[in-house]
């Protein structure tokens, strides 16, 4: 900028003389609000474009959030069908289960009671069945005997349960007369094909249960002969 400052105006406008040192400094007056506005112009065109192209590329981006929203919304329905169907099947799968393990168990049952020649001839412990009631340590059970001979009688006798276990953290035993309020009446059994007997105990707060020994036995008479059954199972309450 030291070249402006060298101009001296006063020597200009006595060697141009007055008119043509205005004309001079109109000229360049207009020259240099040309060249201003030129640039001004040329900025003003390139910031317009390039919000032009921002404008384009915010559009694009937008859009495309929009796209991905709609899929991901689509996914999620996908998803949530997918779901359900399999929470469908799994229900389903359970529910076939269940109906066939039931068939299962009473086939073999009624293969027991009309298809002796498959089992050993005589009377069968088939199922014990323990469940918890409303009151604390105290459960229900459920004895199904079946009688097994080709030329079926009477089987005429009684059960006993022992339950096994710990009593203060020692090894105990149980008898259902020590523990339950059945009668040897209600323990009896007289059947052909089966019998089922059920009652109720409790047992002491500190007794952990662990084994359930059950015994059927024949009482001797003019059509059968004394025989005791024993049968262990574990502790498995339903």
């Amino acid at each position: 900028m030291n070249w402006l400052a060298k101009i001296n105006l006063t020597v200009v406008t006595e060697r141009l003389g007055p008119f043509k040192s205005a004309l001079f400094l109109l000229t360049l007056i207009v020259i240099c609000l040309f060249v201003g506005y030129r640039i001004g112009n040329f900025y003003h065109n390139f910031q317009l474009t390039t919000l032009e192209k921002q404008k384009t590329r915010l559009d694009n981006l937008y859009e495309q959030q929009a796209d991905q929203v709609e899929r991901i919304h689509t996914l999620e329905v996908e998803l949530a069908v997918e779901q359900l169907a399999s929470q469908n099947a799994q229900s389903t799968l359970k529910k076939m289960s269940i109906e066939h393990y039931q068939v299962k168990k009473q086939l073999a049952f009624y293969e027991k009671v009309m298809a002796p020649e498959k089992e050993a001839d005589g009377l069968v412990i088939d199922n014990l069945k323990l469940t918890a009631s409303q009151s604390p340590h105290h459960y229900n059970f459920q004895i199904i005997l079946v009688q097994q001979q080709l030329k079926k009688r009477y089987a005429k006798g009684y059960v006993d349960l022992v339950v096994i276990g710990s009593l203060n953290n020692k090894p105990s035993q149980l008898k259902l007369t020590e523990i339950s309020a059945v009668s040897s009446k209600e323990l009896l059994f007289s059947f052909k094909y089966f019998q089922v007997i059920e009652g109720s105990f409790t047992l002491p707060e500190n007794f952990t249960p662990e084994k359930i020994q059950l015994s059927a036995i024949l009482t001797k008479s003019k059509w059968q002969k004394y025989q005791k059954l024993n049968k262990t199972l574990d502790w498995d309450i339903e």
